[in-house]
């Protein structure tokens, strides 16, 4: 038995003490000094934009465009930012040229900057807002029939 009488071999209680005192205040510390960003919860309900089988993403790092047929997909989406009104990434849209037809087409690569804007409840999940409006800004070549480099459009799901 020690002179702690507490039954342990070793170290007295109170250096014990001690060393358990200054374990709890470097992690009270270490707690206080971590950046503030690191601390703050993640949001828990972003603003989504909704995928062709009604499911919500957040930053995803792929999206088809074209529901129907997947015939246009953004693919190798870099998000740069994310936030309540926009959220901008830098991708490929992946888009089949369908020469002779879609089936035996080619899917052909095309850089692009995307931006989804304006978002609005989504009536099927209350309190959820997903994103309305894409732009892709082309920063190369625009696929066919495109032509125009910058494009916008309505997401419908």
């Amino acid at each position: 038995m020690d002179a702690s009488g507490d039954g342990r071999r070793g170290r007295p209680a109170r250096a014990r003490g001690r060393r358990a005192g200054l374990l709890c205040a470097a992690a009270a510390l270490a707690a206080v000094s971590a950046p503030a960003a690191a601390q703050a919860p993640a949001d828990p309900y972003p603003v989504v934009v909704v995928d062709c089988f009604s499911a919500a993403q957040v930053r995803p790092e792929e999206y088809i465009l074209a529901c129907g047929d997947g015939n246009n997909r953004l693919v190798g989406l870099r998000w740069d930012t994310w936030g309540a009104s926009t959220a901008t990434a830098t991708g490929t849209d992946m888009v089949n040229d369908c020469r002779p037809d879609c089936v035996q087409g080619t899917f052909r690569p095309y850089p692009v900057r995307v931006t989804l804007s304006k978002p609005r409840p989504w009536p099927t999940h209350p309190g959820v807002q997903r994103f309305t409006v894409v732009r892709l800004l082309y920063t190369d070549t625009a696929p066919e029939p495109v032509h125009n480099k910058d494009f916008t459009y309505k997401l419908v799901y």
